[in-house]
């Protein structure tokens, strides 16, 4: 599905130059607010629900600026970030995960992911992080999650891991089966 940009939008992007940008997400309500979002910043959007469909977006055209999401339904957003680089090695890719960590951080960096932004984030996070200059810092989050937050969100990855057995994620948490069963009963905390 290709969004059509407005008169003033793609006025923009041909001053500009390239400012073709591909969406990955599997949350459609979250994609569409997006691509609307970044087309009024003058982005010409392309989405895509699936690893399968993003690959196949960049084979087609391999935009300048993409925006995708890690975990997906069909795998990881890490095969377009890879895909895109090959294809298009000045290409900015950044990643979108509820599930941050160091290591999946890490990994899409050497891949040749630009930033890595944890969800939610907004489009004038995800413009800023697309428009800043190689060499600069990120400026640090206004709502940083809590450590309780990172906590329940580092839990929560571990059981999607072990195929929701608390047995297996207890074990590899190293915590007591009954206290992770009382984790996972909670609410998570802001």
């Amino acid at each position: 599905m290709q969004i059509a940009l407005s008169d003033a939008a793609s006025a923009k992007a041909a001053g500009t130059g390239d400012m073709s940008l591909l969406l990955v997400d599997d949350d459609r309500p979250f994609l569409t607010r997006l691509a609307r979002a970044m087309e009024g910043r003058g982005y010409a959007v392309r989405i895509a629900e699936s690893v399968q469909a993003g690959i196949a977006a960049v084979e087609e055209s391999a935009p300048a600026f993409a925006v995708i999401d890690l975990r997906l339904g069909d795998g990881n957003g890490l095969d377009v970030i890879a895909r895109l680089k090959e294809r298009r090695p000045d290409a900015r890719g950044i990643v979108l995960t509820g599930y941050g960590n160091i290591a999946t951080a890490v990994s899409a960096v050497k891949l040749g992911a630009f930033d890595f932004l944890a969800k939610p984030a907004d489009a004038d996070e995800i413009h800023a992080a697309l428009a800043a200059a190689r060499d600069s810092r990120p400026t640090p989050p206004e709502n940083p999650m809590s450590a309780d937050r990172v906590r329940w969100e580092h839990i929560q990855r571990v059981y999607e891991l072990c195929s929701r057995n608390v047995s297996e994620t207890a074990r590899r948490l190293g915590m007591h089966r009954r206290t992770l069963q009382r984790i996972l009963a909670k609410r998570a905390p802001r």
